[in-house]
C-alpha cells in the first residue's frame, strides 16, 4: 500500500469510556430503546429499573476489579451504549471467565466505535492483569463476529441457549 492509499483510510473513532453514572441508567435506557439494538438481547429494552441496577452493579465491579461495562461516549460525549468486561454472569456457558462485550445505539452502528471501544476494553483488562477473555455472541449477529475478528479472537465453541434455543459462539482471546 502506497502512502497516499495509507492516507486514505479513516481513523479509528475517539471515543471514550467512563464507568456508569446513575444517570447513564437513563441514557442506556434510552439508547437501547430500539428492537434493532436489542435484537439479539431479547428483542426489547428492559424496564429503567433493570438499567439502574446494571449501572450499580458495574460501578462496584470497576472499584473492586478494575474493570467492568463502561459508558461509551463519542467525540462529543453522548452515550453511545456500553463496551467493557464483566464476569460471565451466568450458570451455563464459559463459567467463571470473564466476558467482554458491547451494545450500541443503532446510529453509532458501522462507524468504527464497536471495534474502537472494544480495543480500548482490551486495553484496560490487560492492565488489570486479566490473561484471557471471551465474547459471547449470537450466531446471527454477524457485526459482532466481526468485531470479534477485527480483534484477533477464535471461536472457541459454540453453544445452544437454554432459554430461546438459539446458537451461539464463544470466541476467545489470550491477553
Amino acid at each position: 500500500m502506497s502512502s497516499t492509499e495509507e492516507k486514505s483510510l479513516p481513523s479509528p473513532p475517539v471515543v471514550r469510556l467512563r464507568v456508569p453514572t446513575e444517570e447513564d441508567a437513563y441514557a442506556w435506557h434510552e439508547v437501547f430503546d430500539d428492537p434493532e439494538v436489542m435484537e439479539f438481547h431479547g428483542g426489547r429494552a428492559a424496564e429503567l429499573s433493570v438499567y439502574e441496577e446494571l449501572t450499580a452493579r458495574q460501578r462496584k465491579h470497576d472499584a473492586e476489579r478494575g474493570f467492568c461495562l463502561w459508558t461509551l461516549l463519542d467525540e462529543d460525549d453522548r452515550v453511545l451504549g456500553f463496551t467493557g468486561a464483566q464476569p460471565w454472569p451466568h450458570a451455563w456457558g464459559p463459567v467463571g471467565e470473564v466476558e467482554i462485550g458491547w451494545r450500541l445505539a443503532r446510529s453509532a452502528w458501522g462507524r468504527g466505535y464497536a471495534t474502537a471501544a472494544a480495543r480500548a476494553t482490551l486495553d484496560r483488562v490487560r492492565a488489570a492483569g486479566l490473561e484471557g477473555v471471551v465474547a459471547m455472541v449470537d450466531a446471527r449477529n454477524e457485526r459482532s463476529v466481526a468485531v470479534t475478528r477485527r480483534l484477533g479472537m477464535r471461536l472457541g465453541e459454540t453453544f445452544v441457549t437454554p432459554v430461546g434455543g438459539r446458537e451461539g459462539y464463544c470466541f476467545r482471546l489470550t491477553l
